[in-house]
């Protein structure tokens, strides 16, 4: 079955093949070491940058490559086809990326978008805390003026990015007002930034290549002109508007994931002989395989629809909740299905498969949850 998505182009073909190419070389064969260190090597984003494959929708003016969302999202499709589940691509180029250009003041653009073009600086964005996860209302890190620096204190936990990053979005309150209004969002260069400190490797059950971290602030100075855009008392606004193409992102990855695990599935079909058939001569397992691949071609279609309609500028938040509740959703339960055809293999982390099915679990959960996802959808109902 032979299906293009409506976005692609010649230009985009040839985005895919670089970054397929550079993947299949420089991740593959790492992702056992990767798993085993709970990060990917640092270079590994200086060579990406090399590529152009950082910031890659960013405007050239700033260095990155001056592409669309369209360029990201085949960066981060060809990422699940590879099974590379460590790098945490789109955390860098697709969300902190797009706060500084869209939010970012002219010479904080100039000064931090560059960076994280080359692989130079890796970005990271400080959301979740302790006590705080969807409910960014309810974040508790505070920064107080202190001449021409703010003073921030408290502690973030979750974060990608967190043993790499050179460049940190933190998501603190800076008023004493309540809910969002008092939220800013502030940027700290972490290199040797007394008051920084990086907590212990999260060991997870998926993803284990994943650089993740808990991360605190102890009298952190960091400059007052460091406030994003540079007004404070924006920030609930700036992450609620970001918000859709993050979870964009997510639902791109899986439904990738989702054709994926069926790819694997039916060349494992093919091959494995049982009962002196192969298991595909069995009707259950087509069947299984044949509702499969519907559905990850339901869920590539409807992730197509949003990704066109977030080109147009007109994907709105709802409709972003809804493709990250579903394909993810999907990816859960297609992923289980084909790792059941590979039976006992199918449990080993040696098979990409096995890695598949314990990563696709946190997609769930990031982003917000899809049981936040579904209360956004019901708010328009």
């Amino acid at each position: 079955m032979s299906y293009r998505s409506p976005w692609m182009n010649e230009e985009l073909d040839q985005v895919r093949d670089t970054a397929r190419r550079f993947l299949e070389t420089e991740s593959a064969p790492h992702h056992a070491r990767w798993a085993k260190q709970h990060m990917i090597d640092r270079t590994f984003w200086n060579a990406a940058g090399d590529l152009g494959l950082l910031c890659i929708s960013c405007p050239t003016e700033y260095g990155g490559g001056g592409g669309t969302f369209a360029h990201e999202a085949v960066v981060m499709e060809e990422q699940a086809r590879v099974g590379d589940d460590a790098w945490n691509y789109s955390v860098h180029s697709t969300i902190v990326a797009h706060y500084f250009a869209a939010y970012g003041a002219e010479e904080q653009k100039r000064r931090w978008l560059p960076k994280l073009a080359s692989g130079e600086f890796v970005g990271a964005i400080a959301m979740t805390e302790p006590g705080t996860g969807s409910d960014l209302q309810g974040v508790r890190t505070h920064a107080r003026r202190d001449g021409d620096a703010l003073v921030v204190n408290g502690a973030k936990t979750f974060i990608s990015n967190g043993t790499h990053c050179d460049l940190l979005i933190i998501v603190a309150r800076t008023t004493d007002a309540p809910g969002g209004r008092g939220l800013s969002l502030l940027v700290a260069e972490t290199r040797d930034l007394p008051g920084f400190s990086r907590g212990r490797e999260l060991e997870k059950i998926g993803a284990k290549g994943g650089d993740l971290r808990e991360l605190f602030f102890e009298d952190m100075r960091i400059p007052a002109e460091n406030v994003l855009g540079g007004e404070e008392g924006k920030g609930f606004v700036q992450l609620m508007k970001q918000l859709p193409q993050e979870r964009l992102c997510i639902a791109v990855t899986a439904a990738a994931a989702c054709e994926r695990a069926v790819e694997l599935a039916v060349q494992y079909a093919k091959e494995r002989v049982a009962f002196g058939q192969n298991l595909l001569s069995f009707q259950n397992t087509r069947f299984v395989l044949a509702e499969c691949r519907t559905e990850a071609y339901a869920i590539r279609t409807f992730v197509d629809h949003c990704i066109g309609l977030h080109l147009e500028g007109k994907l709105d938040a709802a409709t972003a909740s809804m493709a990250k509740y579903l394909a993810t959703e999907k990816q859960g339960q297609i992923v289980d299905r084909c790792l059941q055809v590979f039976g006992g293999y199918g449990y080993m982390e040696e098979y990409p498969i096995a890695r598949m099915y314990t990563a696709a679990r946190v997609a769930r959960i990031y982003g917000g949850s899809n049981e936040i996802m579904k209360e956004l959808i019901a708010r328009t109902l």
